[in-house]
């Protein structure tokens, strides 16, 4: 086979995602690999997108490289996927798979984006490997690579591929209807955060629908217009000082005019099963941040033009990321049935959440998600002190083998219960202490 590398990572060659390729091409002499830094040389390719296009029409199979930025591929891989689109080019027929490393958060998400796009593209697509950053210098990690080299070849040779279950109808765009703004005095201050475009009336009547209905003073971001010098580059020199390594001041604006606000809202006409890729640039860049969730206790919503009923992968996108960053959700008002209703409900959740500081516990998204940073963290402290710190303060340290007193009640309970003779005598007593702390509450 002729097998192509489209490289997301930003870091070409030091990519620690492209070295599972290159283990394969050394392990798989027979088939062809090539290498195309889409990542690095994103900038050249939105000139001159043919070196690209010609390696795509010989490749047998393509393979998606990257690693996970922030719930899905990052912003430069985005990029591409929006120029590849845009060309034309006839892809039916061809197999594409793709290949991450990450610590695993939320890259779900982030295959489901690639597939998504991907069956767009008419790829025949297999199951891909998400693996761990150190896999690879792991026996076990390397037969785990090898194994899904094989995989991929026997789909290929019997013809194997992902289902397309994507039975959505072109969305129809509810019109969006004007009201006279709330005469009352407003204070507060929210930012609504956009990539609209000047003649994207719908969603621009979203926003102003929006804006006259809240009860708090809004302002509007058009973050298309920033002055961006690049997507994030994955390089870790924030890490310790939280400052980013571009000059574009990006990590200044977002601390001073995005992130004082009392909420934040996102406006956006969805692009290829996502936010479209100046908002997964504005995203990645946040990384100067680190993994400190600095808005936590912030509301957040969004005003979404397009059929958000048939992307349950940014749904859930959308959902994991205030439930990690701590923010509740007010809502996603969207313009496919009664966007009047919602654009106004959103705004009626968000004035009590500012007004009562309201928040709510997290879910598996958010529990799940922070586990995973918290255990990173640990182990990295030494280089992202930043986060250390923000972790330490905020007690996210919380790991379970500290809790000592429940571990010895369990034994003691195991114990107990390991005996029928015991179990018999005891009868309903165990169940009663168990609720003895909430009857004193109640």
């Amino acid at each position: 086979m002729q097998v192509l590398i489209l490289n997301g990572s930003p870091k070409g060659n030091y990519s620690i995602t492209l070295q599972t390729s290159l283990y394969l091409e050394k392990r798989f002499l027979e088939h062809r690999f090539q290498v195309l830094h889409v990542g690095q040389q994103i900038k050249s390719i939105e000139k001159d997108f043919s070196i690209a296009a010609d390696a795509i029409k010989n490749a047998d199979l393509i393979v998606f490289s990257y690693p996970v930025y922030t719930f899905i591929a990052p912003s430069q891989l985005h990029r591409f996927i929006e120029l590849l689109k845009k060309s034309g080019i006839d892809l039916s027929g061809k197999f594409a798979t793709q290949i991450t490393t990450s610590k695993h958060f939320y890259d779900v998400t982030a295959h489901q984006y690639i597939m998504e796009n991907c069956q767009d593209l008419g790829l025949k697509y297999i199951k891909g490997l998400s693996a761990d950053m150190d896999d690879l210098l792991t026996e076990g990690g390397q037969k785990t690579a090898k194994d899904f080299f094989h995989y991929v070849y026997w789909s290929i040779k019997h013809d194997v591929y992902e289902t397309i279950r994507n039975n959505a109808t072109p969305p129809k765009h509810r019109p969006v209807h004007s009201v006279m703004t709330n005469r009352q005095e407003k204070n507060g201050d929210v930012v609504i955060v956009t990539n609209c475009a000047k003649d994207d009336r719908q969603l621009n009547d979203m926003i102003n629908r929006f804006r006259a209905v809240l009860t708090h003073k809004s302002r509007i971001i058009h973050i298309a217009d920033y002055p961006f010098d690049g997507g994030c580059l994955g390089c870790f020199r924030c890490a310790s000082t939280g400052k980013c390594i571009y000059k574009d001041g990006f990590d200044e604006f977002l601390r001073s005019n995005i992130q004082t606000a009392d909420a934040i809202i996102y406006a956006f006409t969805i692009q290829d099963h996502s936010m479209g890729s100046v908002f997964k640039m504005y995203d990645d860049r946040q990384f100067c941040n680190g993994h400190r969730t600095v808005t936590m206790g912030k509301p957040t919503g969004y005003l979404i033009s397009g059929n958000v009923a048939s992307e349950a992968n940014l749904q859930m996108i959308i959902e994991g990321r205030s439930e990690v960053g701590r923010n509740f959700l007010a809502g996603v008002a969207s313009d496919e049935t009664d966007p009047d209703t919602e654009i106004d409900r959103l705004a009626q959740r968000l004035d009590y959440a500012i007004k009562h500081q309201y928040i709510q516990p997290k879910n598996f998204y958010g529990v799940g998600g922070m586990k995973i940073f918290r255990d990173l963290i640990w182990l990295t402290r030494g280089m992202t002190k930043a986060d250390h710190r923000f972790y330490k303060k905020h007690g996210f340290y919380d790991f379970p083998q500290k809790k000592f007193g429940t571990v010895l009640k369990m034994y003691l309970v195991g114990a107990l219960m390991s005996s029928p003779k015991i179990q018999a005598k005891i009868g309903d007593k165990l169940n009663e202490r168990m609720i003895a702390p909430y009857k004193k509450i109640i």
